[in-house]
């Protein structure tokens, strides 16, 4: 027998080699055929303290952790408690521990886990110059079948570099470690990857998803300040950035950040900023500039833990209000979110596109959960959104670069442009730009910044929108992993559910949500936030249908699909 679905975690302390374990467990995954999801648990210190890889494999795609692991590898219990309510188990579940590093610690053999003792640092030691995090990884593959030619292949491409000896090493650690494991008969053994030909796979994270969905868009500038768990947009971007004439500039605060962005974009150079809460709040104020100014810019919020400093490694969903109110003033502007790991090069694409189009801020709302997950993916398919900006073609008179016009967006001019000059400041305008305070002016203007938002056509990216039946399950951002997970699972045992993912978060559109949920009776709302903020914002807008129940909670555990289909299956 074969499973269809296994999640391990690998823990120990900071150096113990977890990620690159977890890693090259992926890696040799998706070499052999198989899909996967990668996600870690750190403290704050990011090294030295409590770390875990947490890997789930399937031979179909993974967009959420799974219910619980079925499998524990620990090098070491070093300062587990603080991150093992991220471990739920079962008595089905299996541990893997090794006896010199003392007792399972309560926590985790309360479950009622299988407890196995692999003596992972005397097989390190047996082989020169081998490491723990080999040994484990190899005694994983023997567990789930993966063949021992994937985990040569990784090992040999990770390690080729450091020499033969280096790889030689890690090899032998891992034949070690599957070895040890060879006779287990665990049950955990996945069922054969599927035939090639389902189309090209990628491995990769959210992050670097979203880097290349601006760069595919058009952007070419980006200013930002480093921040968990944003930073690796940044990494991605720079040398890319750079391949294709563009520029990164690593700026020394947020504020710095927003508005060099702001200054490039108006010099017609699609740009973007990537950071965290923390530094979402520090560009409010220039973003209400870029919402006077009709400036595009896009600013990716990869969402931690908050307020304040909060819990910088774990994720969250909770800066919705601040992304869709935050900015003083009537200042309508773009909010959009991606549903998965793959649909942040999507959305942060699209973003780029209504931002320019529009001529407004557009903020990407994406979180840790995708951010700074790694997983196998078919190759998302191409969308053909560019950054494509209004630009005025006579200038030879009364150039107004805030003309009321029917769409609400107008034409404008970039710096060079004879017959362009403009002011464009945070002042309100008349349709010339020049300062005004008079309230017709001020009407006139807040009415099209508004009406090009409302009345733009956003086609079918607005939302997705599966199955059918009276039953809803409406959700946002990764959240939606787990809940579409809910609804196939409760579609296969033949009960309907009707999946809604909202991709745009603002402008709201009603009419296309009552379409959405045209028929429902029973709407399940799914959020990773305290105070319930999703829902308080649909309810804000819009009418629900019949019943709603609210499946809420922070961070940093996880929604998981079996919460969602046992809160699904109460209201059916």
């Amino acid at each position: 027998m074969t499973v269809d679905s296994v999640t391990i975690a690998l823990v120990g302390s900071g150096g113990a080699g977890v990620m690159t374990a977890g890693q090259m467990l992926l890696d040799a995954a998706a070499h052999v055929g198989w899909y996967g999801l990668m996600s870690r648990s750190s403290g704050p210190q990011i090294r030295g303290g409590e770390a875990a890889a947490f890997v789930r494999l399937s031979p179909r795609p993974v967009a959420g952790p799974g219910d619980r692991f079925d499998l524990i590898v620990a090098f070491d219990w070093q300062n587990v408690e603080r991150f093992a309510a991220e471990l739920p188990l079962s008595e089905r579940s299996v541990i893997v521990t090794d006896p010199s590093q003392g007792a399972v610690p309560a926590v985790l053999a309360a479950s009622g886990a299988r407890q196995i003792e692999l003596p992972i640092k005397e097989w390190a030691a047996s082989v020169t110059g081998g490491r723990v995090n080999m040994v484990g990884l190899g005694a994983i593959a023997a567990v789930v079948g993966l063949p021992q030619q994937g985990i040569a292949a990784v090992v040999d491409r990770a390690l080729g570099k450091k020499g033969a000896a280096a790889v030689q090493a890690s090899l032998a650690a891992a034949e070690a470690g599957a070895r040890a494991a060879a006779g287990w008969n665990l049950g955990l053994e996945l069922t054969a990857p599927q035939e090639s030909g389902t189309g090209p796979r990628w491995n990769i994270s959210g992050n670097e998803a979203a880097a290349f969905g601006a760069l595919k868009a058009g952007v070419r500038f980006c200013a930002a300040y480093p921040i968990t768990p944003a930073t690796e947009i940044l990494e991605w971007l720079a040398p890319n950035l750079a391949r294709t004439g563009g520029t990164l500039v690593q700026a020394e605060d947020e504020l710095a950040s927003i508005n060099m962005c702001i200054g490039a974009s108006y010099g017609g150079v699609p740009s973007i900023t990537a950071t965290a809460g923390p530094g979402l709040s520090l560009m409010i104020e220039a973003l209400g500039l870029a919402v006077a100014s009709e400036t595009p810019v896009v600013v990716v919020d990869v969402m931690r833990g908050g307020p304040s400093t909060g819990i910088p490694t774990k994720s969250e969903q909770s800066d919705l209000n601040i992304a869709v109110y935050g900015l003083h003033g009537d200042a309508p502007h773009l909010v959009v979110a991606p549903n998965s790991i793959a649909d942040c090069l999507t959305a942060t694409q699209w973003a780029v596109h209504l931002a320019e189009a529009l001529q407004t801020p557009c903020i990407v709302l994406s979180d840790q959960a995708m951010g700074q997950s790694r997983a196998v993916v078919d190759k998302p398919a191409a969308i053909p959104h560019r950054a494509e900006r209004l630009l005025a073609t006579d200038l030879t008179e009364g150039f107004r670069r805030y003309a009321v016009t029917d769409s609400g967006v107008s034409p404008t001019a970039v710096p060079g442009m004879p017959g362009g000059e403009h002011t464009a400041d945070g002042l309100e305008h008349a349709e010339n730009a020049l300062p005004s305070s008079q309230a017709a002016d001020h009407h006139k203007q807040l009415d099209k910044r508004l009406r090009k938002l409302t009345g733009h056509d956003y086609g079918a990216l607005w939302a997705d929108v599966e199955g059918e039946g009276e039953v809803a399950v409406l959700t946002w951002g990764s959240a939606t992993g787990p809940a579409r997970e809910a609804a196939a699972r409760l579609r296969a045992g033949g009960t309907p559910v009707r999946l809604v993912s909202l991709r745009l978060l603002s402008p709201i559109d009603p009419a296309r949500v009552a379409a959405a949920l045209d028929g429902v009776t029973r709407v399940l709302v799914v959020e990773q936030t305290h105070g319930a903020q999703f829902h308080k914002y649909l309810r804000a807008h819009l009418d629900l249908p019949g019943q709603v129940t609210v499946l809420s909670r922070p961070g940093p555990l996880p929604i998981r699909a079996h919460e969602v289909q046992a809160s699904l299956a109460s209201l059916i």
